[in-house]
């Protein structure tokens, strides 16, 4: 029964070894790394009781932290400076590589046809002599892209207009979102070296201690002030009113020149918001009785007095007026 299983493992050892010296057509190369994953087409292989990953046409590879390296197949490898993420594609031969970000460093033989796309910027690294190529190329989150051609020359092509530059050798350039009008020299952006001696990954030990009884108050104390509810008025949010713009859908007709415009006044826009309760008051309202005025009672009318009766002349006012008349000079 042994003996059935050792010839077992020695023949799938022998399958690997097999494989490995028999790659598939779109075998790209063996990849290695601190921090990455590959998604899509890849094969595991066993090369003398070592594990590789083979990468293939259409692998999707994320480099999290650190550094990874490609070996091709063709000869040469790809350095990858973290964190980066890219594509792989093989066609004919030639190996296409889809940069989203950070930065390579390859190096390669003049027999190894690498194309290296990003959004907007095409790079072909050209032999001189049929020498060794050694590129970099990087691209930054904000659109920033660096071009160094340590041997041989690259040429640099905006895949929307068509035009191209070539970067001579020793030559160190960046580019601004995608311009070839932007392209500017510079030296030492592009960085992404081997690591002879990378740091060793020693887990670190630590000595754990009981806890005394202070740290033993402090923790209850923590979690009191922490059971403890909040106010409310701490809890609640302001309310802000929520709008929504209601609009027709938009129409696209590849056959028409001029596209149609929607009519403004189908837009609706509805502001939500939350009413507030109207407030009415139960109960009898409590306040000073009010005093009824009362009116006078009507007067009634006293009738006028009569005039006074005149005083009856005395007997000797009567012979004074007599005499007077008497004497008066009309008389």
């Amino acid at each position: 029964m042994c003996l059935l299983r050792g010839a077992v493992c020695a023949g799938l050892i022998a399958v690997g070894a097999a494989r490995a010296d028999n790659p598939p057509a779109d075998a790209i190369g063996a990849i290695e790394g601190e921090a990455i994953s590959v998604e899509g087409p890849m094969s595991v292989e066993v090369v003398h009781g070592q594990v590789r990953t083979l990468l293939r046409s259409g692998s999707d590879v994320h480099v999290k932290a650190g550094q990874a390296r490609v070996d091709l197949i063709e000869g040469g490898y790809i350095l990858i400076c973290g964190p980066a993420h890219f594509s792989l594609l093989k066609s004919g031969g030639a190996i296409t590589l889809a940069l989203d970000s950070g930065t390579i460093h390859a190096q390669i033989g003049s027999e190894v046809s690498l194309n290296i796309y990003t959004a907007q910027i095409q790079a072909h690294p050209i032999s001189i002599g049929n020498g060794v190529e050694d590129l970099l190329v990087g691209l930054e989150g904000s659109g920033t892209m660096c071009i160094r051609a340590n041997r041989g020359a690259i040429r640099l092509e905006q895949q929307l207009t068509g035009q191209s530059v070539i970067v001579p050798q020793t030559g160190d350039i960046s580019l601004a979102n995608g311009q070839l009008e932007s392209l500017q020299t510079t030296h030492g952006h592009c960085v992404c070296e081997m690591q002879t001696n990378p740091p060793p990954m020693t887990p670190a030990t630590e000595v754990s201690q009981l806890a005394t009884e202070e740290d033993i108050g402090k923790r209850m104390a923590e979690k009191k002030v922490q059971a403890q509810p909040t106010s409310v008025s701490q809890t609640e949010e302001p309310e802000e009113p929520v709008y929504k713009v209601f609009m027709p859908p938009l129409k696209y007709d590849a056959k028409a020149k001029v596209q149609a415009e929607y009519d403004p006044n189908l837009v609706i826009l509805v502001r939500r918001v939350r009413v507030r309760p109207t407030l009415i008051y139960q109960g009898r309202v409590e306040g000073d009785p009010a005093v009824a005025r009362q009116n006078p009672a009507a007067q009634t009318p006293k009738p006028a007095a009569a005039p006074p009766k005149p005083p009856e002349e005395s007997t000797w006012n009567r012979v004074k007026t007599y005499f007077r008349r008497i004497w008066s000079p009309t008389t």
